[in-house]
């Protein structure tokens, strides 16, 4: 098996930790997990730099996931950091984020969310080894980085905005299965207002006229959870 990349995995709740493990494992991911913080520190320290990204629980025996994240930060100034955590407080997030997280998850939490976010921020950090170049979507091929997308049968390309490329490659990261609606705002629009969502809308819809010529694809609106781009 070729893993995408090697996760540390800080996760104090066994079946919890297990089922993340066996998913990310599903997902091509080489994870560790650990179940306190101080054993999490020691599998970090000892690996001579090989993990690519951590997910810590932030309510953790011995050591709490804040704390760890300051002592891996020391080591790994650059490694992302996501937090798992029960709590939802304004104050907690904020905490969060100024202990080195680079994102910040609230329990319970849909794993696909997670494995989108997972790969979200691993694109921002080595884009040359984890961003894929080009989607195929029906007769279409799709460039995230230029923000084009060609028309295979006569060549045709179109120039997409920022905004319609990073939702069309999240849109084809989740082919088939729902993107979370509120995963979309708070990554792409950072907020998940109501003027937002209406804005998404419109991106959608814009999408659709813009894939139009292939009559075997369709962006499904998933209500009251997302959408679905189906090929």
């Amino acid at each position: 098996m070729s893993f995408k990349a090697k996760v540390l995995l800080a996760e104090d709740d066994e079946n919890l930790g297990i089922l993340l493990k066996e998913y990310l494992k599903v997902k091509d991911y080489d994870t560790d997990l650990y179940s306190d913080g101080e054993e999490a520190f020691k599998g970090f320290r000892d690996s001579s730099g090989t993990y690519d990204i951590c997910i810590l629980d932030v309510m953790m025996p011995v050591k709490d996931g804040f704390t760890l994240a300051k002592e891996i930060r020391q080591m790994s100034p650059d490694i992302p950091i996501i937090f798992l955590t029960a709590k939802s407080m304004k104050e907690d997030i904020v905490k969060g984020f100024s202990s080195g997280g680079d994102d910040y998850i609230t329990k319970p939490f849909n794993i696909e969310e997670l494995i989108l976010r997972i790969e979200a921020i691993l694109r921002r950090s080595a884009p040359s080894e984890l961003t894929q170049t080009t989607y195929t979507i029906g007769d279409y091929v799709f460039n995230p980085t230029k923000q084009t997308i060609v028309y295979s049968i006569d060549g045709k390309e179109q120039k997409l905005t920022s905004k319609e490329a990073e939702l069309l490659r999240f849109l084809c990261v989740n082919r088939n299965n729902v993107l979370d609606r509120n995963f979309a705002l708070r990554t792409i629009w950072n907020d998940d207002s109501y003027f937002n969502a209406r804005s998404m809308d419109v991106y959608i819809t814009k999408l659709r006229k813009v894939l139009k010529d292939d009559p075997s694809i369709q962006i499904i609106n998933i209500r009251g959870k997302g959408f679905k781009l189906i090929d």
